[in-house]
């Protein structure tokens, strides 16, 4: 499917990739207004979010790297500087992995690397915090006004014991392009890839960002824009 998208700029496309429950426009605020004077900024509303309604959910990193294909081919892109938070990221992983050819860069936050030990629990934990969202009023108003689409589905997509694609983020052989992995200091399973990956790939470069934890693109977005913007003048 073709995924809702807002554009901004003009120059190379840089992609946002927006963590789960937000929307193109709803994340990245920063960054889209750092880089806007350089790029092309492409903010898609993934698979299930915001106007990109979709009642197909299942294998869902699939069907969003392949909607990012023919997203990116209609709007004339052959080829980007590819951005992704947590959900955002997972995507972007799965992306660069189908049409190596369409990545320029990958730049990714909020990804834990290996399975870790005590999965299984921080999963519980997690599922738990989430159905604490249907409690508050407020809360599901947000989300209601914020998606077109059934929001809810995606957070029991979120609930299921092997959502996570380890499998997928344990290897980026299949990656030419250069990495830049971003890991929040207070999230210990994810700054272990900071090892983790440069031991394995010469090509993945990674920033720990102090007081900041899972959504490093939110909590420090002015760190997290200068940082992404010194690796792209590494690559360039």
């Amino acid at each position: 499917m073709i995924l809702h998208t807002e554009s901004f700029g003009k120059g190379e496309a840089v992609v946002f990739l927006h963590s789960g429950l937000q929307t193109g426009l709803s994340d990245f605020e920063y960054q889209r207004n750092y880089f806007k004077e350089h790029y092309r900024i492409i903010l898609p509303d993934l698979r299930g979010h915001g106007d990109s309604v979709s009642t197909e959910l299942d294998n869902i990193f699939e069907r969003n790297a392949q909607d990012l294909a023919e997203t990116l081919d209609q709007l004339g892109i052959e080829t980007a500087h590819i951005v992704g938070a947590s959900f955002g990221a997972l995507v972007g992983i799965v992306f660069a992995k189908r049409f190596p050819s369409k990545v320029k860069s990958l730049a990714i936050s909020g990804v834990t690397a290996e399975q870790p030990d005590n999965w299984e629990q921080l999963r519980e934990q997690e599922a738990r915090n989430q159905q604490q969202i249907f409690e508050y009023e407020e809360t599901n108003a947000y989300f209601d006004q914020l998606h077109k689409g059934d929001w809810r589905k995606l957070i029991a997509l979120g609930q299921q014991r092997d959502w996570y694609p380890f499998e997928e983020t344990k290897d980026l052989s299949a990656i030419a392009a250069p990495i830049l992995y971003l890991a929040g200091e207070g999230n210990p399973n994810e700054t272990k890839g900071v090892q983790y990956y440069p031991d394995k790939y010469d090509h993945v470069h990674v920033s720990v960002i102090p007081f900041a934890s899972h959504l490093v693109h939110a909590e420090q977005a002015e760190l997290h824009a200068k940082t992404f913007e010194l690796f792209l003048s590494r690559i360039d």
